[in-house]
């Protein structure tokens, strides 16, 4: 029989930019199982859609921890700089420690209203952080206000939750238990159109607009592997799971390894995800 509290609405207490909750810290390892080692296999394409290159002056939008900023890093330096905006306080103290550079600066600041004058960078990319905008036109449009002329941005998101099954999956399951966390819980597909990214770089002024599908594969070692950065609670999708009572997450958690059981291979996950990825010339 469900207890009052069962039945009562589940709130989670998501923080600044929804990767981490409030007033918590960083775990560096959980993001980079969960995130980072997926999202570090399309930073190359990026920069090079941005045209990142030597001596530039590059912003990187909701820069997290760090992944797509270090890799910029070693494509300017050494005349170079690379700006590091995010929201949220925690991100930023993470990829500070993380980056350790003279050549990186952490920013906090609002992705929709930068805290940089007209025309300041080379650059301006965006790593898995467009989705997550309450007005992404908004935000490209700020994109657009702080490269000089001529200069590019460039930004990835993820595709839909079928081409994403990492998360897609995940999502899916949640979405049974949190129906009214739905619109949050698949905000990190809101941008998986490319007509509607296409229209929104126009939009904002950006001109020989490009969105290209990529895919990378990647293998993790286990379904235990894949599973514990989740408990850890860093990403959106892994706060809103501890934020249900345990049988639930034991529910989410049994849905989601027969799920992406047909990905198994030698004890192993072998993995696919399809990104888009957009770029613009101010």
């Amino acid at each position: 029989m469900d207890t009052p509290e069962d039945k009562a609405p589940i709130r989670v207490n998501f923080g600044a930019g929804l990767h981490v909750a409030a007033e918590q810290r960083v775990d560096d390892a959980a993001y980079y199982q969960y995130v980072g080692r997926w999202s570090r296999l399309f930073v190359p394409a990026v920069l090079a859609a941005a045209e990142v290159t030597d001596g530039d002056c590059v912003l990187d939008v909701a820069t997290g921890p760090g992944e797509a900023a270090l890799v910029a890093l070693s494509e300017v330096k050494p005349a170079g700089l690379v700006i590091g905006a995010d929201i949220s306080p925690a991100m930023l103290t993470a990829a500070r420690t993380r980056l350790g550079d003279e050549a990186f600066q952490p920013i906090a600041t609002d992705g929709q209203a930068l805290a940089f004058r007209d025309g300041t960078f080379d650059a301006v990319i965006c790593q898995l952080g467009l989705q997550f905008f309450p007005d992404p036109a908004q935000g490209l449009a700020e994109f657009r206000r702080v490269l000089r002329a001529d200069g590019c941005t460039a930004l990835c998101v993820i595709s839909t939750p079928d081409q994403a099954p990492m998360w897609g999956a995940f999502a899916d399951a949640l979405s049974r238990h949190l129906p009214d966390q739905r619109d949050t819980i698949y905000l990190s597909f809101a941008l998986a159109d490319p007509g509607r990214l296409d229209h929104l770089l126009r939009m904002a002024g950006f001109r020989d607009v490009q969105v290209k599908r990529e895919t990378r594969q990647g293998t993790i070692e286990s379904f235990d592997a894949y599973w514990a950065p989740i408990e850890a609670g860093v990403g959106s999708l892994p706060q809103a799971y501890l934020a249900l009572p345990e049988s639930s997450r034991r529910a989410v958690r049994e849905e989601v390894q027969a799920r992406l059981a047909e990905f198994e291979s030698g004890g192993r996950l072998v993995m696919s995800v399809e990104m888009l990825i957009g770029a613009g010339r101010a």
